[in-house]
């Protein structure tokens, strides 16, 4: 059964003066993916740690088909929901295997182990993130990136209703940053709700359904990618001039392009 995300009038602060971000408000329901995008400091992180109750709200509340994240068990949250960090210090060395069987632990009790199905659960998970070659090596082995695709498969294990990806492409090469966007949208075929933050408007138009860009501490706009991924909120957004492209043919979406200010007066000089 998949499960509807709803966020209302959220506000955070860390010391309880400044806010972070403030009276933000959006849902995402079965299938969805919500990319949220925006320059940094604009809280992007600090909303995807509330919505699974790392950090509580200040205002304003957070509900999984209805029910108040705040009031859920730790155990009842993680099945329901499943957190992608943008960093993570590894502590010990884990096989990549130990790492991903980990994600079970919301389905086992205090004094279980892991089961038979439990491990072709976490063997599934990291064939379909494509680390099997490396599934015996220690974690803390490894590069950033291996370890972001560790993470994902550990979080595919979990197999949660809604997933949070925070950056989930920013320590990948271009092949593994289009394979996590496919891993994405499939995700989201088979009902599983997901939200990442992005520094890639790019990825939003291969992705997502719904898009919102953050800036001063709530949302300029949410809407489709094509309502939302305008030059002009990018320019709003980020302070620069993006172009916004369509290439037609076999690619057949918009793509973004920044301009170099050099370019820029080139242009205004002619």
């Amino acid at each position: 059964m998949c499960a509807r995300l709803e966020v209302n009038n959220a506000t955070f602060s860390y010391n309880g003066k400044m806010n972070i971000f403030e009276n933000v408000s959006f849902s995402v329901d079965k299938g969805d993916i919500f990319c949220i995008l925006g320059p940094n400091g604009t809280g992007k992180s600090t909303l995807l740690r509330c919505l699974c109750n790392l950090y509580k709200l200040k205002d304003g509340n957070i509900l999984i088909d209805g029910h108040e994240v705040s009031q859920m068990s730790p155990s009842t949250l993680a099945k329901k929901i499943g957190f992608i960090p943008q960093i993570h210090t590894p502590a010990f060395p884990y096989t990549v295997l130990e790492v991903v069987i980990m994600g079970r632990t919301p389905h086992l009790n205090i004094i279980s182990a892991p089961s038979e199905n439990d491990y072709i659960i976490a063997e599934e998970a990291i064939k379909m993130a494509d680390i099997e070659h490396i599934k015996d090596k220690p974690y803390t082995q490894l590069s950033g990136g291996q370890m972001q695709m560790v993470l994902l498969a550990r979080v595919l294990a979990q197999e949660p209703k809604i997933l949070l990806l925070d950056e989930p492409t920013s320590h990948l090469d271009i092949s593994h940053q289009i394979h996590t966007i496919e891993i994405v949208r499939k995700l989201a075929d088979k009902g599983i709700s997901l939200i990442m933050t992005s520094h890639f408007p790019d990825h939003a138009f291969m992705a997502s359904k719904k898009v919102g860009i953050m800036k001063n501490k709530s949302f300029m706009k949410i809407g489709s990618a094509d309502d939302v991924i305008t030059e002009k909120n990018l320019k709003r957004a980020y302070g620069s001039d993006i172009k916004v492209v369509y290439l037609g043919g076999d690619i057949s979406r918009k793509i973004t392009v920044p301009m170099l200010k050099s370019t820029i007066q080139q242009i205004c000089n002619r």
